[in-house]
């Protein structure tokens, strides 16, 4: 079996990475949700000047469902390549994933409502 080629430089590395943000976030109208709600977040967090612990917690939570959605439509389309035909343990894998994204959106909800209904309420 061939293997895939590996980059040589770290150039090349980084354009790899961000042509793969790129596909992960065109290949996923979840992204369509996921992309406001951040800009909405940060927005507001400017906006009531948040402590940068606050801040940066919000920023972690952001990047970590947008981290599962990439691995998520990762394995979609792995699970695609592999095969078209219904497969119970491809199928299954694939709930896991989204399974891990709805987790991951959950806790930053959570997250984001601890930190910012007290702020919006007017008492940081």
């Amino acid at each position: 079996m061939n293997e895939f080629p590996r980059p040589k430089t770290w150039s090349s590395k980084f354009s790899n990475a961000f042509a793969g943000i790129t596909k992960g976030i065109r290949g996923q109208n979840s992204f369509y949700v996921h992309i406001p709600s951040a800009i909405a977040v940060i927005t507001i967090s400017v906006i009531l000047q948040l402590d940068a612990i606050r801040l940066s917690l919000l920023l972690l939570c952001i990047g970590i469902v947008m981290t599962a959605e990439l691995f998520n439509s990762s394995l979609e389309s792995l699970a695609t390549a592999i095969t078209r035909e219904e497969n119970p343990s491809i199928g299954d894998a694939l709930d896991i994933a989204s399974g891990a994204v709805l987790a991951s959106v959950v806790c930053a909800v959570l997250v984001g409502a601890v930190i910012l209904l007290p702020a919006v309420l007017g008492g940081i």
